[in-house]
């Protein structure tokens, strides 16, 4: 005898640590195939297959992966073995986001860390390191500014 266990949407939020909200989007948006209706209530009911798609979900979207490449992902990975090659592709891509960002991360905190240099070079008094140490940060900020677009501008020269 096969027997399924129902969620309400409060214990799969509580499960995969996505907000209701965020199920409810995900589902209207297609990364969550439709979800079955309670026939009294009309109330989602999550089936223990639906909480470990949420599960992937909330990891994929932990990694900052796209919408677009979520639903991409979900969609593929009913296909098995045929669609391993666009899952591969789809993880990889993702990584190399992952990778950038924590290089920027890097160069950031690269920053605060001459700028911290930096004024303890003002608080002692050495204005020779300071102005040394100053032109390292306004070198690390060019570097930085690659990473942003040119609707951001205004927040580059916000950092120094």
């Amino acid at each position: 005898m096969n027997t399924q266990t129902w969620h309400s949407i409060g214990e799969a939020s509580l499960y995969c640590g996505l907000p209701e909200s965020t199920l409810r989007y995900y589902e209207d948006v297609g990364i969550i195939a439709p979800i079955a209706r309670d026939p009294e209530s009309g109330h989602r009911a999550y089936s223990d297959d639906d909480l470990q798609a949420l599960l992937i979900i909330s990891c994929l979207s932990a990694t900052g992966m796209p919408l677009a490449k979520m639903k991409e992902y979900m969609a593929n990975r009913k296909r098995g073995r045929e669609g391993a090659p666009t899952e591969i592709d789809l993880l990889r891509d993702q990584k190399r986001r992952l990778t950038e960002e924590r290089r920027f991360l890097m160069a950031r905190e690269e920053y605060v860390n001459l700028k911290i240099q930096y004024w303890q070079a003002v608080s002692d008094g050495d204005d020779a390191k300071a102005t040394s140490l100053g032109a390292r940060a306004e070198q690390k900020v060019k570097e930085l500014s690659h990473w942003h677009d040119s609707e951001n501008t205004d927040s580059k020269t916000a950092i120094n």
